[in-house]
């Protein structure tokens, strides 16, 4: 499966299982669907009251084949029905969370993507992009990513509960943030998971840059400890 790395704000890089080409039009392709069917369903409407104003027609009828993608990835979070079902999403390639004007971007460009040549332009851009991008992509920073599921991690399932006569290590750790112990745990976790060390050392050096701690304790043992000693020491 191919996979696409993104940076976040905080300089680690997660990977992502790209989404599939075939995911991608199967998704279109379902969003398609709920339009054709939202259309017979006006239609049937609109003749039974006999309304024969030509505009009302076309306002009710083209403006959500004009927006559809559009209204649904702002307001779902990058998301439209048929990436919902799919669970692939938008996202941008900095980490941070598209803006409207990345969606307006993809949108715009896509009557270009999908319209020159019926789709075939999106499809082989997406293929030789290495990125799982389409031309709208490209032009807004983003790709489209299959959703991995994200367990709520705890200090329970992440790490070794803390002995109740415990003696903290690094009493620095009071000047941590709970932001930081997150990011912290998201580098185990990604470690855990994916055999990715990459945002555990990134993490330590800024952890002892921080702090002005200087250990020869291995990184994923380091911030085991600072974590364990944040719990000791907040908890009172």
């Amino acid at each position: 499966m191919q996979t696409i790395r993104v940076r976040t704000t905080q300089n680690v890089f997660i990977e992502y299982p790209l989404a599939s080409v075939g995911e991608r039009i199967v998704a279109y392709l379902i969003d398609r669907i709920i339009l054709v069917f939202y259309t017979i369903a006006i239609v049937a409407v609109l003749a039974k009251l006999e309304i024969n104003l030509w505009y009302v027609w076309l306002i009710i009828l083209g403006f959500p084949w004009l927006f559809f993608s559009l209204l649904f990835e702002i307001f779902m979070n990058g998301q439209t029905p048929g990436k919902l079902a799919f669970k692939i999403k938008v996202v941008r390639l900095d980490g941070t969370p598209p803006a409207i004007g990345d969606y307006l971007m993809r949108w715009i460009f896509s009557f270009i993507d999908f319209y020159i040549l019926s789709g075939a332009l999106a499809v082989l851009i997406i293929a030789v992009g290495g990125k799982g991008q389409r031309l709208g992509d490209i032009v807004a920073g983003t790709s489209v990513v299959k959703l991995v599921e994200h367990h709520q991690i705890t200090s329970q399932n992440v790490f070794v509960p803390v002995e109740e006569k415990y003696t903290p290590t690094f009493n620095q750790v009071v000047n941590l943030t709970e932001k930081d112990i997150e990011l912290i745990q998201r580098a185990l976790e990604v470690n855990r998971d994916q055999g990715n060390i990459e945002p555990v050392m990134i993490v330590t050096d800024k952890v002892k840059g921080l702090l002005n701690i200087q250990t020869d304790l291995p990184p994923v043992k380091f911030l085991y400890t600072i974590i364990k000693d944040y719990q000791t020491i907040t908890s009172g």
